[in-house]
């Protein structure tokens, strides 16, 4: 039986459907007995995923296949949108995901929400993409829509990742002819065609403020924290020459010569970072870092996510560390 799940779950790219499990010979009351043994994941009515293959894909993966079967369970065709359009994607969101599919309703009178999707009412998008078989809207268009939809961290998150991605595209020479490169000002075009009915100056706002230099979801939100927190804005990706050697940190007020790191722990995990190394062989590779540096400003902090998620506490250590505040 397991070996007939996997196969469905090659044929369905992950999603396998009733119709496919009682075509395999699985009735009913074995679906019921795979799903009590965590064998199977059911993600709404009529829709599975292999339990193996849902604790694996983490929550991202997991509201990606709740999308894919959302809209696999529609009566009319779904363009996916918000944040099931960013999950798509693969934007990073800080939080959790929704517990409702979001899909453009460009007819519809107004937005609604039912128990398993949310509509927008919303100019239709002419450059929907198909992802996993699923049409959902353009990346820019995706960017626009959760800037003006969500939270400044969100919008900013989501377009610093996507700018940071793209720049380092360009810089390898990978990009793909001709596709645009999104920039700020395809992001800007975007808002005028979308013309959303709510939140044009919170995208404008986003979209101003994002920053390719933001290499990840956690410099993101340090950098927010600063803005909402009425810190000064630092340099981003400074680089310092010292004996022959080029080091790069994450933060730099200039000013009064102190640099800010946000260490998110993921520089301990992450192969191409680790680099054949162990842990504790980059842990003291990032202290031999940190000592280099020292003598050339006068101060050196980190920080991680517990700290930066904590407006309070957060705001307490850049006041005891003197970041400067803004003018």
């Amino acid at each position: 039986m397991l070996e007939a799940l996997e196969t469905q779950d090659v044929l369905g790219d992950g999603l396998i459907t009733a119709d496919a499990l009682r075509a395999a010979g699985i009735n009913a009351h074995a679906v019921d007995l795979l799903v009590k043994r965590g064998e199977l994941r059911r993600l709404r009515r009529g829709w599975y995923a292999l339990g193996a293959k849902w604790k694996a894909v983490g929550s991202d993966g997991q509201y990606c296949l709740f999308a894919r079967a959302t809209a696999g369970a529609a009566k009319r065709p779904m363009v996916l949108s918000h944040h099931s359009a960013a999950a798509m994607h693969g934007l990073p969101l800080i939080g959790a995901w929704p517990a409702t599919v979001h899909a453009l309703a460009p007819d519809a009178q107004g937005g609604s929400s039912h128990r398993l999707v949310t509509t927008h009412r919303a100019a239709a998008d002419p450059n929907t993409t198909l992802i996993t078989g699923v049409a959902v809207t353009s990346l820019a268009r995706t960017l626009v829509d959760m800037a003006a939809g969500c939270s400044f961290l969100t919008g900013v998150t989501m377009i610093d990742h996507v700018l940071h991605q793209e720049s380092r595209r360009v810089m390898a020479g990978a990009g793909n002819p001709g596709v645009p490169t999104i920039t700020k000002a395809i992001l800007f075009a975007e808002l005028e065609a979308a013309r959303p009915r709510t939140g044009r100056q919170a995208a404008e706002r986003a979209i101003t403020f994002a920053d390719e230099l933001s290499a990840n979801a956690g410099e993101s939100l340090s950098r927010v924290r600063f803005e909402e927190l009425k810190f000064e804005i630092p340099e981003l990706q400074v680089r310092f020459d010292i004996a022959g050697r080029s080091y790069f940190v994450d933060y730099f007020w200039r000013g009064v010569r102190k640099i800010g790191e946000f260490d998110g722990h993921i520089k301990y995990t992450r192969a191409a970072v680790m680099n054949g190394k162990d842990v504790v062989g980059v842990v003291v590779a990032e202290k031999d870092r940190e000592s280099v540096l020292r003598p050339y400003v006068t101060s050196f902090d980190r920080w991680g996510w517990n700290l930066a998620l904590n407006a309070d506490e957060f705001y307490r250590f850049l006041c005891e560390k003197g970041v400067p505040r803004a003018r």
